[in-house]
């Protein structure tokens, strides 16, 4: 037996969700110092918050190549979408993040692996004009004639949402 008092059940319960908090901030924000002391202490890589965000999902959305590269160095999944179907190579080809989608395609993720809807990354770059993105994406075997849950390919969700730059560029490479 020890002699210390055992904290109440409900602090230590908030000690906890104050801890995942500030994990999942860190993720946000790109801490990579702190994801990676805590990742080499421990942390699950594949760890998710109540929307089925993961750590990785989190950083690539926000634009951390950095804490992208650290999580998938300790063994984050980069396929594991979140509630939505949102996937981090989706998440990162949305927010125009040409070196997190490098990353994340180096650390395995399916350059032609589908999200909610059946949207490729492909798809989601093309339908925001991420003109670069696109370009890297076909580079590493994107299918140009992928079709989302619609029936629509890239060029034609580019085309609907008014990305011109894309959509032509993606008419271009489906003639060829």
């Amino acid at each position: 037996m020890t002699d210390e008092p055992q904290k109440p059940t409900q602090e230590l319960d908030e000690e906890t969700i104050a801890f995942a908090q500030r994990v999942f901030q860190h993720a946000r924000a790109g801490q990579v110092q702190e994801l990676g002391d805590l990742l080499r202490m421990g942390l699950p890589p594949n760890l998710r918050n109540e929307k089925g965000d993961s750590l990785l999902m989190l950083a690539s959305y926000h634009g951390h190549s950095e804490a992208v590269r650290i999580l998938l160095q300790h063994g984050a999944d980069p396929e594991l979408a979140n509630d939505r179907g949102q996937t981090p190579l989706a998440g990162a080809a949305f927010k125009g993040d040409l070196t997190s989608v490098e990353i994340l395609l180096d650390g395995g993720a399916d350059v032609n692996g589908r999200g909610d809807g059946g949207k490729t990354a492909l798809m989601v770059a093309a339908m925001f004009n991420r003109a670069e993105i696109v370009e890297m994406l076909l580079a590493r075997g994107a299918d140009v004639q992928a079709l989302d849950a619609g029936g629509l390919t890239a060029e034609a969700l580019a085309s609907a949402m008014g990305a011109s730059d894309t959509a032509e560029l993606l008419a271009r490479v489906a003639q060829a």
